[in-house]
């Protein structure tokens, strides 16, 4: 990442403002049910974050994330992460959520979960191989059906990710000395063609979601999580293994 990207945390009401500008020139107004400056100021208020990535005094990436509880464990749900397109693959997506790590860490909050879409390899890959969290729970429908093109009529179906941010694994996989394998105890294949379908034939995607829906639970119900994913020449493919491994 270029040194001049710098990754701080935001403060004060004109700049979660401009967090809210970069999220409708991010998505679109028409694309997205825009999250407003009110949610990021609570953030703020109450324990979360809100973090940003400036190119100079130009915000080009945020991160917002609330304080969540439950069986008896303070956590953070990183409810939204966006990347200027100028910026994309130049590493700003990586470092906001290495400096939502340490900054977590350094109040004592060793867990930060977020959800995402698992039709979406690269954001798997950059969650589960990049980042180390690792997926044991899915939830069907989790936002309702939206009226946004990115959902293209489908259900919201979510793995939750789980950032355990002081494992070995996290520690592992964050200085990238973790040496991959295309070994697993189960696979969850997702065909080539699926990118290709993602523009023109909703029908065709809407079957591969109900198939791994149900993949995806039963290995769940098993004790199995979501650990990696591989590319494959038919496709990709998610590795998974016992959860209790990790």
């Amino acid at each position: 990442m270029s040194e001049r990207i710098v990754v701080r945390k935001c403060g004060g009401i004109e700049e979660f403002q401009r967090c809210v500008a970069l999220q409708k020139e991010i998505w679109g107004e028409e694309d997205l049910e825009v999250e407003p400056a009110t949610l990021f100021v609570v953030a703020d208020e109450t324990g979360g974050q809100v973090l940003g990535a400036f190119d100079g005094e130009r915000l080009v990436g945020y991160t917002l994330a609330v304080v969540g509880f439950r069986e008896g464990t303070v956590f953070l749900h990183s409810h939204m992460t966006g990347v200027h397109g100028a910026y994309r693959d130049r590493g700003v997506g990586r470092a906001l959520k290495l400096f939502q790590r340490e900054e977590a860490l350094g109040r004592g909050i060793r867990l930060i979960v977020w959800t995402f879409d698992p039709l979406e390899t690269r954001n798997a890959h950059f969650n589960l191989n990049r980042l180390g969290a690792i997926a044991r729970k899915y939830l069907p429908n989790l936002y309702g059906r939206t009226t946004s093109p990115l959902h293209r009529g489908l259900p919201t179906d979510r793995l939750w990710a789980e950032w355990r941010l002081d494992s070995a694994r996290v520690v592992g996989a964050i200085s990238d000395v973790v040496k991959e394998t295309d070994e697993a105890a189960a696979t969850i294949e997702l065909p080539a063609e699926l990118d290709r379908w993602k523009e023109s034939d909703t029908a065709e995607v809407a079957k591969v979601q109900a198939r791994i829906r149900s993949e995806f639970t039963a290995w769940f119900a098993r004790g199995y999580a979501a650990v990696g994913v591989r590319k494959l020449a038919t496709g990709t493919k998610y590795l998974l293994a016992p959860w209790s491994d990790f």
